[in-house]
């Protein structure tokens, strides 16, 4: 026998005692609920204890994240619009009211941030970073157009941007580029992430992953101002007339 159980096989035999717990039913009093720390116990396995991130640099933070942010990931995982097959398999048979549930918890947890390792790049590389996440470039907006000025995320549906490896952010953006992450149209992040040459990842990837955290770094409610690009998901705000 293997000495070693990979980790997406363990969380997936976790997901199903999970699931077991919630069945659904026609009856709410029906339901058996042991607690969504043991119904979650799949995702903290790999994304680890309360969703703090996994070791590894590929397992995100999800703690804290804007909760229609997670839901849509988690739909987009169920429904192949991600590739990934461990996420696909865990989510497959279950509901949305239930993903809905699943994206509510992990919102509402809020621990600590892990101490961010300072990424090494050179000074030309985070500085063109910094111009792009900053500032943007003609035919593609700033990150922090859409993420906020702090890039914290904007709820319910923008999440932050600090905090993530590099690795993980290099991961992403190359599945946006390459169509292995999606989300229903209009899908902004693809539009914004074909527009980026291999070098501008690099140096966004590299910028992001470098910055420390701010206290009390958390989404804000709501963006200031109308987004640059139309996203799924994401409300818009409305403008309002000028009176007479």
């Amino acid at each position: 026998m293997p000495r070693h159980i990979p980790r997406w096989l363990s969380a997936a035999a976790g997901a199903m005692l999970a699931l077991a717990a919630w069945i659904p039913c026609t009856h709410a009093e029906e339901r058996i609920d042991d607690g969504m720390r043991e119904r979650v116990a799949a995702c903290t396995a790999c994304h680890g204890a309360e969703g703090r991130a996994g070791a590894d640099g590929y397992y995100p933070r999800i703690a804290g994240k804007p909760a229609d942010y997670l839901y849509h990931q988690l739909l987009n995982f169920r429904d192949g619009r991600r590739q990934y097959a461990p996420m696909t398999w865990l989510l497959v048979n279950l509901p949305d009211d239930y993903l809905r549930e699943i994206a509510q918890y992990f919102a509402g947890l809020h621990p600590p941030y892990a101490a961010n390792p300072r990424t090494q790049a050179p000074a030309a590389q985070l500085a063109r970073g910094e111009a792009l996440v900053r500032d943007g470039v003609p035919g593609r907006p700033a990150c922090a157009a859409c993420h906020g000025a702090d890039l914290a995320g904007i709820a319910p549906a923008i999440p932050g941007l600090l905090g993530l490896p590099r690795d993980y952010l290099l991961a992403q953006i190359g599945a946006w580029q390459g169509g292995t992450r999606a989300t229903p149209a209009p899908d902004c992040m693809a539009t914004v992430a074909r527009a980026l040459s291999p070098e501008d990842v690099a140096a966004v990837a590299a910028w992001l992953a470098s910055q420390p955290l701010p206290a009390g770094y958390a989404a804000r409610t709501a963006p200031d101002h109308p987004l640059p690009i139309a996203c799924h998901g994401v409300p818009q705000p409305v403008a309002t007339e000028a009176g007479p």
